[in-house]
């Protein structure tokens, strides 16, 4: 009887690692993670993890652009790295999408013929499930949006490395690139623009810049600020 009890609590105990283990390994908190990959941009290759109340992480390889095609005077673009907080609105978009999507356990590429606009891989780890699904363009129009919306963010975050390198090297380069920040706000190309609202105040305070450089930088802002006092 004691050779039993005791060989009952070595397997208890050789057991226990493992169940720990794997608690460890089983996400407690809604995660969302998307990966990007298209060689002919830069940078070509990026990630965003998305938690539900709009903190977010980015990273993105350090862009080397091919030289035979690659302007010359565009900005290059060092490896990014950053923490985010994004708006609650722009993530539940994706929780609410990926919950009714079967954790993205869906078939979401259409296999029409659609131009290439680089490959998104959305995967969802939670508590309550698991799943992904890989696309170029998506026959799932909420999918297809969360793609647009997601690539949009992921300009928005760039444009703030182009604007910084400009106003140290090119600032009369600035206004152009100012002129388009502001369109592509409207027409949606840009999103979440407060995750360079520090670019952007640098600009606004900057007396040496054209002043039409600066006043566009000042109706950003106050685009933010006026988000952020909805929130």
């Amino acid at each position: 009887m004691i050779f039993f009890r005791s060989a009952a609590i070595v397997i208890s105990l050789a057991v226990l690692p493992l169940f720990v283990a794997a608690q460890a390994t089983q996400p407690t908190q809604p995660l969302i993670r998307v990966e990007f990959n298209d060689a002919v941009l830069v940078p070509s290759h990026w990630t965003l993890e998305l938690h539900t109340d709009g903190a977010a992480h980015f990273h993105s390889d350090r862009a080397l652009p091919d030289p035979q095609t690659a302007d010359p005077t565009a900005p290059s673009i060092p490896l990014i790295d950053r923490e985010l907080k994004l708006s609650p609105e722009f993530a539940q978009k994706f929780f609410t999408t990926a919950h009714e999507r079967n954790f993205f356990n869906v078939k979401c590429e259409s296999h029409n013929k659609v131009a290439f606009q680089g490959t998104k891989t959305f995967t969802y780890s939670g508590p309550d499930g698991h799943g992904n699904c890989q696309f170029n363009y998506s026959s799932d129009n909420k999918i297809q949006e969360l793609s647009e919306s997601v690539t949009a963010l992921a300009a928005s975050i760039v444009e703030g490395f182009k604007l910084a390198s400009l106003e140290t090297h090119d600032r009369l380069g600035l206004d152009r690139e100012m002129e388009f920040v502001s369109e592509a706000v409207k027409d949606g190309r840009l999103q979440q623009i407060s995750v360079i609202r520090e670019q952007l105040e640098h600009l606004a305070a900057d007396d040496a810049l054209l002043e039409r450089v600066r006043h566009r930088a000042r109706k950003l802002l106050a685009q933010i600020n006026q988000q952020d006092d909805l929130h």
